[in-house]
């Protein structure tokens, strides 16, 4: 056995026996991490791919399909974002910040499945501390298998001696191999158990939930070949002040990534919001300035927000320009538009736009609920509540169409919105009980609203 050191992109994995400033297969820069492995020359072994070789050629008209093939998890949120359910033999990862309730929705989820047999793989907590979790939680199965276990080979001996058909490793980056020589969390311990659990899943069928910790920036811990190895990489969001909690889907070869779960933490744990709307618009402000309601789409499902602006004379040489859960960018395009087309100046205001609810929007549709919310607060000018703002604002100051127009609408009727205004080439063949309004320039729009 042989000791030596190589130098690992934390990026996408590419190994290197010198550090570089620059990674060759992803581009990234200092990116390298030292890390020291050992080298086994007697059982050095042919790459295990065993998991998928199939020695004769099938054609697709003979591959029988499953009917039961998504396993429900009884969390229909949870289940929106995965596609249906469960797939057998499929690899969930599940990111998020510390707190943010992963542990506590896969421990619903396996409470709910108990005819599958989970078992629960702590790395992190003692058999203890899952025990006072789940004493907070509701209507929690005790027959819930628990093991707790760091070293990732006896874990898969464990496995596949076990009948469970789902099994939940808290955390990936807390658990390690002995065949590395490294410590837990390092990047070539994360891909080694990471790998080695995918090859499980895909021999014995059974689903794996892998809690995975996330960097300063947001995004999840380890090499970026971990999401590319996994089936479905799930995203925990939400701002710890306040209760709602969104699971947003960013890899999904089962379904789509355009779906979203929204929960609220309570003392039972997490909590459906089948109706997310209704909990977003609850605080709604009655003639305030600097408020507007807009219609988003995430998925399938059309969701109401309260988009809130303020806009003060500034104190400072430089005004301030803060946003909360929305892209700072847009925000600035929409401000310069609103400069060049409208004549409104905001060169002597700090402008400041926040997303009521911790929501980030990521939808250009509501391009014209920001500008109006901050005309609105210009001006000190309540925007009618009663009213709904669609539509994206281009460059030349024109209010373009959206998708799902129809759906926006049906929800705003559904909520009991009087007025949605929307954009001039928006078609719409349907007859709605709701006033809606036509507009094909910001100074239009702004017109109607005020």
């Amino acid at each position: 056995m042989k000791e030596r050191k190589i130098f690992i992109c934390k990026n996408c994995g590419a190994e290197s026996p010198r550090w570089l400033g620059k990674c060759p297969s992803c581009d990234a820069w200092n990116s390298f991490e030292e890390t020291t492995t050992k080298i086994v020359y007697a059982e050095k072994k042919q790459k295990d791919l065993s998991y998928i070789s199939n020695n004769s050629i099938v054609k697709l008209s003979d591959i029988s399909e499953n009917i039961d093939y998504c396993i429900k998890t009884k969390i229909g949120e949870l289940d929106r974002i995965l596609g249906g359910g469960i797939i057998p033999g499929s690899l969930v990862l599940i990111g998020g910040d510390p707190g943010i309730g992963k542990s506590t929705l896969l421990l619903q989820m396996c409470s709910n499945i108990s005819e599958l047999n989970p078992l629960y793989v702590t790395a992190e907590e003692s058999l203890q501390q899952i025990k006072y979790r789940s004493n907070r939680i509701k209507n929690v199965n005790t027959s819930l298998q628990l093991l707790a276990e760091t070293n990732v080979e006896t874990i898969n001996s464990i496995i596949l001696a076990n009948d469970a058909k789902v099994v939940v490793i808290d955390s990936i980056q807390a658990v390690s191999s002995d065949r590395i020589d490294a410590a837990p969390g390092s990047i070539s311990q994360v891909r080694e158990s990471a790998t080695l659990f995918m090859q499980t899943a895909k021999k014995t069928g059974k689903a794996f939930f892998l809690i995975g910790h996330i960097t300063k920036d947001g995004s999840l811990a380890g090499p970026k070949i971990l999401e590319h190895l996994v089936d479905t990489v799930i995203q925990f969001e939400g701002d710890k002040t306040y209760s709602y909690r969104i699971l947003r889907s960013q890899k999904n070869r089962f379904g789509s990534t355009n779906e979203i779960g929204v929960f609220e933490m309570s003392e039972a744990g997490l909590v459906e919001v089948p109706n997310p709307s209704e909990i977003f618009l609850a605080g709604h402000s009655d003639n305030e300035s600097g408020v507007a309601i807009v219609a988003t789409i995430e998925g399938s499902r059309t969701i109401m927000l309260e988009v809130q602006a303020l806009v003060t004379p500034t104190s400072y040489g430089m005004p301030q320009r803060s946003s909360n859960g929305f892209d700072m960018r847009r925000l600035q395009m929409i401000l310069a538009v609103l400069e060049k087309r409208l004549n409104v100046h905001f060169s002597q205001n700090d402008v400041f736009v926040n997303i009521a609810g911790g929501v980030y929007l990521n939808d250009s549709s509501c391009d014209l609920g920001i500008a109006a919310a901050l005309i609105s607060s210009l001006k000190d000018i309540p925007i009618n509540k009663k009213t709904v703002l669609v539509g994206e604002i281009g460059l030349t100051g024109e209010v373009r169409s959206v998708s799902s127009i129809e759906q926006r609408i049906n929800e705003s009727q559904k909520l009991g919105f009087e007025n949605i205004i929307v954009p001039k080439s928006s078609k719409i063949t349907k007859k709605f009980n709701i006033d809606i309004s036509k507009v094909d320039k910001i100074a239009n729009a702004i017109a109607t609203i005020f």
